[in-house]
């Protein structure tokens, strides 16, 4: 029988069909990728970010608690720019439905346009011919047909069609994926997930792939290192999830600002994610006690968790990795390869965080290194375009005013922000705009083989070619690595006014390479400075950075 409503176990057995239907054809959205080389899929993402809501969300019948989980999950779990902007979306939804312990047609219209909206909202120059204009036109050329009696199935019916049609005119909206032949991905793959739910309606479960075991309920340290004779310096990292209430004996007065104000003299590592009447809390605290009385007087617990600190880390543990030094400013980068990641440590990066191209990282991924530096300020370096967006979502989400995103999008211009700061200053703001600076006119060159055949105006190559791309952009495709790239070099601006070059090698690339190229850049540029560095990453046999 058709649904007019639905609960919010109906809805969770509909989002993991929408899983498992992205799931199994995760590879198939993977290979709609244009570009020639693999730089974080975008299948793989929505799906990481989507199992990550899944896992976190709560079991409940009331939609709105259901969906208040799904979305944090969602939130914290997004990888990628597909991923982000598919959490913003479930984040709107959950938004407009907060209060709907169940959904109907209403509802459902309404937290579809709330659903879009909040996701061109996360976008800084929305492109249509994506996922976006998926999202807006299935909704927006169904909206009026929708009235008190329509079912949730036959909704879900018009609005995946709808899709469907934009998706098919996707290729006239960016002629690249017109060149390429291929429709958007990001695009197939929510509709994917929708089609998924609608069959959950019509009874056709989808397995989901097998998840990697949890972990046994065994204890995870050893409670011995605790004892009478312990000293107790650690305190309790305390998580919960506080639920606002309207009845007198609670205080209405909350403010997030005011509220963390208080927080911060019971502790620190704070992080309050605010999510309409709900407050989403962590703090480190050697009082968790005035913590919870502070609390309750603006409501009660809706999920509480306590664990000792100083059980988690034994003397050894603490000698090993002692806590961060207190610093005006604290940088955390993004790096591919054990070379990246042992420059940037040498280069004064607090936290660097392996992932980039392949994984891209996740927003709870810098949320957790936001707590493990003890700083006025904190500066970001994803050093890679399709990271940003998880960057700045992951600084909105810890609430903290302190946090600045560089938008460098490769390590090469990772590499100059971080030799122009003066780590030796205690005027943050100033190392800021000194980063800031180093990444501008830096040109990138990324030299790799094609791994798939590709066309794109006047660019073509098949599978295998040597290929270099200057910012991001196919610039010279042949059989020889060195000539790609001395190509590329050539199309750089005003090449013969650069001073320095950088060159980071890659892992799969023999050392005596560098020799080849450096006698090939030098009689080329002889007035050029030029650096090799081992960097290990693993997709780009070579990358650039010209200044």
């Amino acid at each position: 029988m058709p649904n007019k409503r639905i609960n919010g176990i109906h809805l969770e057995k509909m989002m993991k069909n929408g899983l498992a239907a992205l799931q199994r054809r995760e590879q198939e959205v993977n290979r709609l990728n244009v570009f020639p080389v693999p730089d974080g899929d975008t299948g793989t993402n929505m799906v990481l970010t989507l199992l990550n809501g899944v896992r976190y969300a709560t079991s409940s019948e009331d939609c709105g608690v259901y969906l208040r989980g799904l979305s944090d999950g969602m939130l914290l779990g997004a990888r990628g720019n597909s991923g982000v902007i598919l959490s913003q979306f479930f984040h709107g939804f959950a938004v407009e439905t907060a209060r709907s312990p169940i959904i109907g047609p209403g509802e459902l219209r309404a937290g579809l346009i709330r659903g879009y909206r909040a996701a061109y909202d996360a976008v800084v120059h929305p492109v249509e011919g994506t996922i976006l204009s998926v999202m807006r036109e299935g909704i927006e050329h169904i909206r009026s047909q929708i009235t008190r009696t329509s079912t949730i199935e036959s909704i879900l019916s018009m609005y995946i069609a709808e899709m469907r049609k934009t998706l098919s005119f996707t290729p006239e909206m960016l002629s690249v994926l017109k060149e390429a032949g291929v429709v958007d991905s990001g695009a197939y793959g929510f509709i994917l997930i929708f089609e998924g739910m609608l069959k959950c309606l019509y009874g056709e479960v989808i397995d989901l792939a097998e998840q990697p075991e949890q972990p046994s309920e065994k204890p995870l340290v050893d409670l011995s290192l605790f004892n009478e004779k312990s000293e107790f310096t650690d305190g309790y990292c305390t998580e919960f999830i506080l639920q606002r209430l309207v009845h007198p004996r609670y205080r209405q007065d909350f403010s997030r600002d005011s509220f963390i104000s208080e927080l911060k003299f019971f502790g620190n590592s704070i992080v309050v994610v605010v999510d309409g009447t709900r407050v989403k809390v962590h703090i480190h605290t050697l009082y968790p006690a005035k913590v919870i009385a502070f609390a309750q007087q603006y409501g009660e617990f809706l999920t509480f968790k306590l664990e000792n600190m100083q059980v988690q880390h034994n003397e050894h543990d603490r000698i090993a990795a002692p806590k961060k030094e207190h610093k005006p400013l604290a940088v955390i980068a993004v790096v591919n390869g054990e070379g990246m990641k042992e420059l940037f440590s040498r280069f004064g990066c607090d936290i660097v965080i392996d992932g980039g191209t392949t994984m891209n990282t996740s927003s709870a991924e810098f949320v957790d290194a936001f707590s493990e530096v003890d700083a006025d300020r904190i500066v970001i370096l994803p050093n890679n375009p399709n990271v940003i967006l998880a960057a700045k979502q992951a600084a909105q989400l810890s609430k903290r005013r302190d946090i600045t995103v560089i938008e460098s999008k490769s390590v090469a211009q990772g590499y100059f922000a971080m030799a122009m700061d003066l780590p030796d200053s205690d005027d943050a703001a100033f190392r800021v705009s000194q980063m800031e600076s180093g990444i501008r006119d830096i040109a990138t060159i990324s030299q790799t083989v094609a791994s798939r055949d590709y066309s794109y105006h006047e660019i073509s190559c098949r599978r295998g070619d040597e290929i270099a791309l200057l910012d991001g952009e196919i610039v010279s495709v042949g059989s020889d690595y060195a000539k790609t790239i001395l190509d590329t070099l050539a199309a750089v601006p005003a090449i013969e006014e650069k001073e320095t070059c950088v060159i980071f090698r890659g892992a799969r690339v023999p050392a005596e390479r560098e020799e080849q190229l450096f006698e090939l850049l030098s009689a080329q540029y002889p007035l050029m400075d030029v650096e090799f560095i081992d960097g290990g990453q693993e997709i780009y046999h070579w990358i650039v950075g010209v200044a």
